[in-house]
């Protein structure tokens, strides 16, 4: 199992079995809207990081990845749902705003 597994199955298992004083049950506890916003200000902490130094920006977008993963549980979606798109996108070609074409991976 990757350390993103376990920690998606830690995050899965908090939700299940909550525990006191956990931040990973609070945010459950709270609900969706708390979940998004933490999605959202790790985002940003992320695009400021970027602009600074590499510590921060692996710092910051290890937060973003364990609030996603926080969000994916709480939406039930899987990792294995999310490997599956991604290995469908390898190779393929994909019509962005601007008409362009890019590879997506």
């Amino acid at each position: 199992m990757t350390i993103p597994e376990e920690v998606y199955q830690e995050i899965l298992d908090r939700k299940n079995n909550p525990k006191e004083g956990s931040y990973t049950s609070y945010l459950f506890e709270k609900g969706l809207d708390k979940i998004l916003k933490k999605v959202g200000e790790e985002a940003t902490e992320v695009v400021i990081a970027a602009k600074n130094d590499q510590t921060e920006l692996i710092s910051e977008t290890s937060d973003l990845l364990y609030h996603l993963f926080v969000l994916l549980v709480e939406k039930g979606v899987t990792l294995d749902e999310i490997n599956q798109e991604m290995a469908a996108r390898i190779g393929k070609k994909s019509r962005i705003h601007d008409r362009k074409t890019i590879e997506e991976y």
